[in-house]
């Protein structure tokens, strides 16, 4: 395996496990105490979920649901060493992080001969305030899952799938990870403040950064929520506000901490606090009047009560004495002071750092904080301290923001008054070169110009291709690589035209694909599904009733949710392929890819429709009970009960009914295909690509696992073999295809 490897590969994995034997001979000593904290973690945390922890999730599980609801969920075990194996792998993870630390501590003098322990260590005070922050916006976050997030999550989809007649019967591993996640996600969430100061203040990523990419930081909060929680908008918003919330907050403090930061050598704290000590002073004595209101006006039971409410069980004390009421109100006075000094010292130091960068200097203006009049009402200077690159970027900035007035605002102005010369290779600008290259363009040519030519040049690139592709067919006999590439080159350009022929239709398209989506998804969540989950029971034999021997169980938290979300997918895309193709027709005419006229998309959908209902009706009326009865048989006459997921249940039957339709569909799409000009050696060809679609589809659309993926993958790619098969008889085994021959251009 080694002779695999590159040079450097092998050096880096040699120092790799050089540093590691190192570090082992180094700690070797401390070993046992190392063992210790692993051994502390590993016990504590077996025993704490075993005594503790279990009660406590299930207490929250159940917090928000009602007594009818709580009753119908339980929560089982699914193998006999369920439980203990989760504790015990629970156990080593937590195991692991606490004994990770110890371990590099003790090996620190194998790290320090190696240059990879900190050369100038930060003082421990520091330390322990980071760390400090850290465990407090762990909490925070943590305690927002456990008292908001999760009850009401929990009594959402148990009531979603008891509507839908399903019994919420969770796996405890299933449940367990659920939770496990979601709680590490709002942890790491919740260290947003401490980590984006920190890049802020080490200059690592700018404030700027952070202020300019705000939409970029909200839409990867709103992938995030996807991710981690149901796919259903109420718990993703309540995922993404507190973390938004926590993004502002953060963006406010990174301003801070840049603004001191920048101005540290001017800061004055003395002078700040003399300059407004009435007000701090005012501050200090409202916050000890609050908190002495709060505990003599009955703020103790208002807090309880509403703990109380959302199913906590713990409560505040109000003070044992007087004295140690004084202390709590002490405590909030000195609180409000440091915030209330903090907050001057912030304002005095932005204030300084406006007058330090010049009042009048037109060259301190900082587009960013302009619109595109302001752009335009600028002075000249502005524009005249910008290279061309800086423009570029200023504009590219606005473009990302959605302001494409203020983009062309800014090149506008830079060929007005920015710097039109061109560097040279020292670095200095030149007149005669910037005279050089217009003279050789046919005139003077602005960025705005030079912008135009070169999209223009790229997409010429493409054009040229594409004609070289049509008009140079001689050129491919030349060698099979020059055909591959030639393939590649054809296919992306058809494919990118196709594309951008449809752009202007797709806001109608993704219309019409979010509101089916919409559609489906509320009819299944408003009981669509268990309609037709009754309707189906009724079509089995007697024998089979859900009470005595079939039932259908919710494993995970999120099945019925998940179940729901990809069938509406399903859904959408069907009604939305039509119209899709409706909107493509006439681009894959002029690339020669078909050649009816764009009304035989009305024909297609017939044909395809026509075998879907027939094999949907068939699947649905015979094939599905007929196939759930075959396979529940042995367990009625065992007098078993069977308990089937609903991911298993209802992916079952809709292979067993629209699977039968899709499967009917794939032999009349491929001979519409060929009679739309797709020829029978190219389908027959393409067989791989075929097969490598129709696996990423299984996986993206039916049960995570290989064993439903392939039993999607075979039955399709058994009927596009059939579909060859009769398409080899009509065509003659491909001499005559249903289409007309192609036309020669002379």
């Amino acid at each position: 395996m080694s002779s695999a490897l590159d040079e450097d590969t092998r050096a880096t994995l040699d120092a790799g496990r050089e540093t590691a034997g190192a570090m082992l001979r180094a700690a070797q000593k401390d070993l046992q105490k190392v063992f210790i904290f692993f051994l502390i973690g590993f016990l504590g945390t077996f025993y704490a979920l075993r005594l503790y922890v279990w009660d406590f999730l299930k207490r929250v599980t159940r917090a928000q649901m009602s007594a009818q609801i709580s009753g119908d969920v339980s929560i089982i075990a699914q193998t006999p060493f369920d439980v203990i194996l989760l504790q015990a792998k629970i156990g080593l993870v937590v195991g692991v992080v606490l004994a990770l630390p110890a371990f590099l501590y003790f090996s620190r003098d194998a790290l320090v001969e190696r240059g990879l322990w900190p050369s100038s260590p930060v003082p421990v005070w520091q330390l322990a305030i980071i760390f400090v922050g850290m465990v407090t916006l762990f909490v925070l976050g943590v305690a927002y899952g456990y008292f908001v997030f999760f009850p009401f999550t929990f009594a959402f989809l148990a009531q979603n799938a008891i509507a839908a007649g399903f019994s919420p019967t969770y796996s405890i591993v299933k449940w367990a990870q659920f939770i496990f996640l979601l709680t590490a996600s709002f942890g790491l969430a919740s260290q947003l403040p401490l980590a984006m100061t920190g890049l802020s203040y080490a200059e690592i990523v700018p404030y700027e950064t952070f202020r300019d990419k705000w939409r970029y930081a909200v839409v990867g909060v709103f992938a995030a929520g996807a991710l981690f929680t149901p796919p259903d908008p109420f718990t993703q918003i309540m995922w993404a506000i507190p973390v938004l919330t926590l993004y502002g907050v953060s963006l406010y403090l990174a301003k801070v901490v840049t603004t001191a930061r920048r101005g540290s050598e001017k800061m004055d704290v003395k002078a700040t606090a003399r300059a407004h000590w009435n007000v701090i002073a005012g501050v200090g004595v409202l916050g000890g009047v609050l908190v002495y209101a709060f505990f003599e006006r009955g703020g103790v039971g208002y807090v309880n009560d509403g703990l109380a409410a959302i199913g906590s069980d713990y409560v505040i004390l109000a003070p044992a004495s007087a004295a140690l009421l004084v202390t709590y109100v002490l405590l909030a006075g000195i609180a409000a002071i440091l915030v209330a000094v903090g907050y001057f010292v912030y304002h005095d130091l932005d204030d300084l750092a406006l007058v330090e960068a010049g009042v009048g200097d037109p060259s301190a203006i900082d587009l960013d904080d302009l619109d595109a009049a302001g752009v335009r009402a600028a002075p000249p200077e502005v524009f005249g301290a910008l290279s061309e690159d800086e423009a570029m970027a200023a504009a590219g900035d606005a473009i990302d923001a959605g302001d494409k007035a203020k983009a062309q605002a800014i090149i506008d102005r830079f060929d007005e008054d920015g710097a039109t010369e061109v560097g040279d290779g020292d670095g200095e600008v030149t007149a005669e070169a910037g005279a050089t290259e217009a003279a050789e363009t046919g005139g003077s040519e602005s960025i705005g110009d030079r912008f135009s030519r070169a999209s223009s040049t790229f997409f010429d690139e493409f054009s040229d291709g594409d004609a070289e592709e049509s008009g140079g067919d001689s050129d491919a006999a030349d060698g099979e690589g020059s055909d591959d590439e030639g393939d590649f080159e054809g296919y992306y350009t058809d494919l990118a035209f196709i594309l951008d022929s449809i752009t202007s239709r797709a806001f109608r398209i993704v219309g019409l694909f979010m509101l089916v989506l919409a559609g489906t998804f509320g009819w299944l969540y408003t009981g669509g599904i268990k309609r037709v989950y009754e309707d189906f029971l009724s079509r089995l034999p007697a024998q089979v009733t859900p009470s005595e021997v079939l039932n259908v169980v919710a494993l995970h938290p999120m099945e019925a949710l998940v179940f729901e979300v990809k069938f509406s997918t399903i859904i959408a895309g069907i009604v939305t392929a039509p119209v899709l193709a409706y909107y493509a027709w006439p681009a894959l005419r002029e690339r020669n890819i078909i050649r009816q006229r764009r009304r035989a998309v009305f024909l297609w959908t017939g044909a395809l429709a026509a075998g879907l209902l027939g094999g949907f009706a068939l699947g649905y009326s015979t094939i599905a009970p007929g196939v759930i009865s075959w396979l529940v048989n042995d367990a009625v006459q065992a007098n078993m009960v069977i308990a089937y997921r609903i991911t298993n249940f209802f992916w079952l039957i809709f292979f067993t009914t629209a699977g039968i339709g899709i499967l009917a569909d794939v032999p009349i799409l491929m001979i519409l295909l060929n009679s739309a000009g797709v020829s029978y050696g190219s389908m027959r060809g393409r067989w791989r690509e075929v097969t490598v679609g129709v696996l990423a589809f299984a996986a993206l659309f039916t049960p995570a696992d290989v064993l439903t993926m392939f039993m999607v993958t075979i039955p399709l790619m058994v009927a596009y073999g059939i579909g060859l098969g009769v398409l080899f008889v009509v065509t003659l085994g491909g001499r005559r295809d249903l289409a007309p021959p192609r036309s020669v251009d002379i």
